[in-house]
């Protein structure tokens, strides 16, 4: 049971209400997540607004959903390491490659140097060098999509902690967390 109220999407008002049923339309339904963060519209409105900007960005949704269940699983988040894991699939990648992402790898360089420098940041807590930097440089990524891959880290270290922290209950099909 989640430790915040999960907000009715049908009787919310104002700026949640809105964005609850943009949700709604997005996924077909409003997942629990977003219902908890409703209690406070400024917080709505960040996070899905973080979506929808990243959701067009330069390194793809697939990669995204990628650096989202690495994260997610070294963070105990079952919620999103579930709904992006169902998200990732979504956008392209297979089950085997979400989850190598799980893990942190990926038999391609290119995602496996961002999956590397995205966990580097939250086992660092931003703590990188000019080393791990320079390593997304090699693997191809300019610096719009490197900042862009810090973005993704922000948002999802949020989604972690809200759900977590809120103890959020999942409600899309749920992956196992690796054994540590």
């Amino acid at each position: 049971m989640s430790r915040i109220e999960l907000v009715n999407p049908a009787t919310a008002q104002g700026t949640s209400g809105e964005l609850l049923q943009q949700i709604k339309g997005a996924f077909g339904v409003v997942p629990n997540m977003f219902r908890g963060v409703a209690n406070s519209p400024a917080a709505l409105t960040s996070m899905w607004g973080s979506f929808g900007a990243l959701d067009g960005g330069a390194i793809g949704a697939r990669l995204g959903e990628q650096i989202a269940v690495a994260i997610a699983d070294r963070n105990d988040c079952h919620y999103c390491l579930a709904a992006h894991t169902a998200l990732g699939q979504k956008a392209g990648a297979t089950k085997e490659e979400m989850a190598q992402a799980q893990a942190g790898q990926s038999s391609d360089p290119q995602t496996a140097a961002a999956l590397r420098f995205a966990l580097a940041v939250v086992e660092k807590r931003g703590h990188v060098d000019a080393a791990e930097v320079q390593a997304l440089r090699d693997a191809g990524f300019d610096d719009g999509a490197i900042v862009e891959i810090m973005a993704h880290v922000a948002l999802n270290l949020f989604t972690n902690y809200v759900n977590v922290a809120f103890d959020v209950p999942v409600d899309f099909p749920g992956v196992k967390l690796r054994a540590k």
